[in-house]
């Protein structure tokens, strides 16, 4: 186990993350999927119960099971405390999503363990004892699910977690009993936000045991049409089930956002072309870009590429300005930089930066 050193400095200096590499089974509109699993310590008081000692209690417990999680996945992990970091970087791992806004903020002895290639990250004492996260790109539940498990397996091979047989895993909140799993996909839906149906579509998913939320998860909203659509069931049913589930959902959510593109291509031809076209002229000339414009106009950018109108920018390159775009990281690039007009204008510079040197306009 590497704790933070030279190694887990990348972290916080490259914009890049798994996934956002973009590639995969329906990359241009699936973002990326993430399965978390919940688990607690048996016989441990929950985080928002634990004294001093019972937090650093379950610290030294999972810091000392990251050896043979490394050993049973083949995997590497850097192991930090939340009091080593800055509040520079939590924010830029939670730009990253690799950990959530509410554990970014954490007063409690809370630790976090995040794999090399940053696909999974452990939150510690965040608001169970354990948070497991594995993010991929693309639409890769399966995948996310299979990596979170064998994770899980190794962690129990060390750790005795809080288990009832009828209730399943125990968990802070009665929402997260059972198999403590939620399985969720980022999705990039510009054509049912246009034709006023995203509105009326997502009234409708809590009738299937599934909410939508923004792009960093519970109490955030939704960004430059980008939604977050996960399970809310976690008990009663097999995490099989729950994924198959999603993925149906997320399918049809797809198809739905396929058949809105070419309605509005067909009869919003000129206006569609128009906004996306000024969109890019915006991107391209800005010379101040807040964070909110930045990202509804990437969207829309986005939407120029699936629909063939540029080339040479790719998904992966305009999910890591969605990244190294925001506050933080422009912060961490320019020293330490906190002033609001300041990081505007090194927004937009990035911006150009990067579409003069990738963008093929057609």
């Amino acid at each position: 186990m590497k704790h933070m050193k030279a190694e887990a400095n990348n972290i916080f200096t490259r914009p890049q993350t798994k996934w956002s590499l973009g590639a995969g089974m329906q990359g241009d509109i699936v973002i990326s999927s993430r399965l978390r699993l919940a688990r607690n310590l048996k016989n441990i008081p929950f985080p928002h119960r634990l004294n001093e000692a019972g937090q650093k209690e379950v610290l030294n417990a999972v810091s000392s099971a990251i050896p043979n999680l490394e050993k049973k996945t083949k995997r590497s992990y850097f192991y930090m405390t939340l009091a080593e970091l800055t509040s520079l970087q939590r924010k830029m791992l939670v730009e990253k999503h690799l950990i959530s806004p509410q554990f970014a903020q954490s007063r409690i002895d809370s630790a976090l363990a995040i794999r090399q290639d940053e696909a999974v990250s452990i939150m510690v004492n965040e608001e169970d004892h354990l948070r497991i996260q594995c993010l991929l790109p693309a639409f890769s539940l399966e995948d996310a699910w299979k990596t979170a498990n064998d994770v899980d397996d190794a962690l129990a091979g060390k750790l005795e977690f809080a288990f009832d047989e009828q209730l399943g895993y125990l968990t802070a909140c009665p929402t997260n009993l059972g198999t403590g799993l939620r399985a969720s996909a980022m999705l990039h839906l510009p054509a049912l936000v246009m034709s006023k149906k995203a509105d009326s579509i997502f009234s409708s998913l809590p009738k299937l045991g599934l909410t939508v939320r923004g792009i960093y998860g519970e109490g955030t909203s939704a960004i430059g049409n980008l939604f977050q659509v996960s399970n809310e069931i976690t008990l009663g049913r097999s995490e099989e089930d729950i994924i198959i589930h999603l993925q149906s959902v997320v399918m049809q959510l797809v198809e739905q956002e396929r058949q809105a593109r070419r309605i509005i291509q067909k009869e919003y031809d000129v206006l569609l072309y128009d906004n996306i076209w000024r969109a890019y002229g915006i991107l391209s000339q800005a010379r101040s870009l807040d964070a909110q414009e930045m990202m509804e106009r990437l969207s829309l950018l986005r939407l120029g590429l699936d629909l063939g109108i540029f080339a040479g920018i790719t998904h992966n390159k305009i999910n890591e300005l969605m990244i190294a775009g925001q506050d933080a990281f422009l912060q961490s690039a320019n020293n330490g930089e906190s002033n609001p007009q300041k990081l505007n204008w090194e927004r937009a510079a990035l911006v150009r930066k990067t579409l003069s040197e990738t963008m093929e306009v057609k």
